[in-house]
């Protein structure tokens, strides 16, 4: 199997696509972010719902910001999320977090497993 492949989804470089799995890790970061209901809680990068699967499980609602547009149509049909989800299919370079908080009326708590092209800019 390629090793860029993931759960169906073949990883793209340019996105600096990356794929949390290690079970342990996601745990601790989820642990660590420690998501509460009420909470504006926004996702930079979901990917496979690593992350958005278990953060997911404690709120109400959660925004996420992915710029693949397969990733984001996956999230879209996610059998328990999906309707839980506001989606933007967007890169997260050009969001507008200060007015995305003023929607959301309320601060937000960002969080994600960044893609390696974010880190670098």
């Amino acid at each position: 199997m390629n090793n860029r492949v993931h759960q169906g989804h073949l990883a793209r470089k340019r996105f600096g696509q990356n794929f949390l799995n290690d079970q342990f890790v996601i745990d601790s970061i989820v642990s660590a972010i420690n998501p509460q209901k009420g909470q504006a809680m926004v996702e930079i990068g979901p990917g496979l719902a690593a992350l958005t699967e278990p953060v997911g499980e404690r709120l109400d609602q959660l925004t996420v910001i992915e710029l693949d547009r397969d990733l984001a149509a996956r999230l879209q049909t996610h059998p328990f999320l999906g309707p839980k989800l506001t989606i933007y299919q967007q890169d997260a370079m050009t969001m507008n977090f200060g007015e995305l908080a003023e929607k959301m009326g309320q601060p937000l708590r960002v969080f994600g497993n960044l893609p390696y092209n974010i880190s670098t800019r």
